[in-house]
């Protein structure tokens, strides 16, 4: 009979903590809890094995891993003492779109069409039901036939301007048209000298390739993801999938005083569920400023 095998961790900060190889391939079996609101929390009736430590804190971006892989063993608790995990940042925030909590429940969540809806989730009581209703990724269409999403840091309100899903355009026939997405942002100066960072998080991504361009979007992309993404999470009416962080350096020299425009696109169009789930985006301007 297997004994009972504890671990004990102390974080700063609430937590969610898995065990196992990676959230994207696992050889075995995961563990996962939660942390209570002193940052404490067990993991119980655990296999014997050798495991990798990860978690997770809803409002930061990133993984902690911790720095070694931790052999159970039936009966033994192991105590890994006070273990903090340090975001990534690397200057201050110049403007900020999302919540980083792995999902996009924050965003613009559109009504269904009328001849799709699920009756069981037009109870508006519930409202974070919004995005399970069948074909929302096609009201995308709807809203933006022509002109693609426009987002204004500072003006644009990311709970009704910012679409849950950055999806393909219907073409006709049949056919998808890629669609390029803008954030514009004033900056009062800037450093051309200095590294700017961009960070990228996706709560979800289904065969794409996410490009990148800052104010001169017939150059070269500044970014390229290159194909990501199986974890369907659009097509099944989720609203996350696998988590993806992307951190992008900005030299000063692409910015501008005043006026600036990050492009978002996508280099594949074969159908309506190849898109992203953005789930939280930030531009950082240098260190120690």
């Amino acid at each position: 009979m297997q004994k009972r095998v504890i671990f004990v961790m102390r974080f700063v900060k609430q937590i969610y903590c898995y065990f196992h190889a990676t959230q994207y391939i696992s050889s075995g079996y995961q563990f996962w809890t939660r942390a209570d609101k002193m940052g404490m929390f067990t993991i119980a009736n655990v296999r014997p094995g050798t495991y990798s430590l990860y978690a997770w804190v809803s409002g930061f971006i990133g993984d902690y891993k911790y720095v070694r892989d931790i052999t159970i063993t039936p009966g033994r608790e192991i105590d890994v003492g006070h273990i903090v995990y340090v975001p990534p940042r690397n200057g201050p925030t110049l403007w900020e779109i999302g919540q980083p909590d792995r999902t996009a429940a924050e965003f613009y969540i559109p009504d269904p069409d009328p001849t799709l809806f699920t009756k069981l989730y037009l109870n508006y009581s519930n409202p974070q039901d919004r995005f399970r209703q069948y074909g929302l990724w096609d009201r995308y269409s709807v809203l933006y036939p022509r002109n693609d999403l426009v987002f204004t840091a500072g003006v644009s309100d990311y709970k009704k301007d910012w679409f849950y899903a950055h999806v393909n355009r219907k073409a006709g026939n049949g056919t998808y048209k890629a669609t390029t997405w803008q954030i514009k942002f004033n900056l009062k100066a800037v450093i051309q000298t200095r590294i700017y960072t961009l960070r990228i998080a996706l709560a979800a991504a289904s065969t794409i390739d996410l490009l990148v361009w800052v104010n001169e979007v017939d150059s070269k992309p500044l970014f390229i993801t290159g194909l990501i993404g199986r974890d369907n999470a659009i097509a099944r009416h989720g609203i996350h999938g696998l988590y993806k962080l992307y951190n992008i350096d900005v030299h000063g020299k692409l910015l501008r005083v005043g006026n600036n425009t990050i492009f978002l696109t996508h280099g594949r169009n074969s159908d309506s569920f190849s898109g992203v789930m953005y789930d939280y985006l930030r531009l950082e301007g240098p260190s120690g400023v």
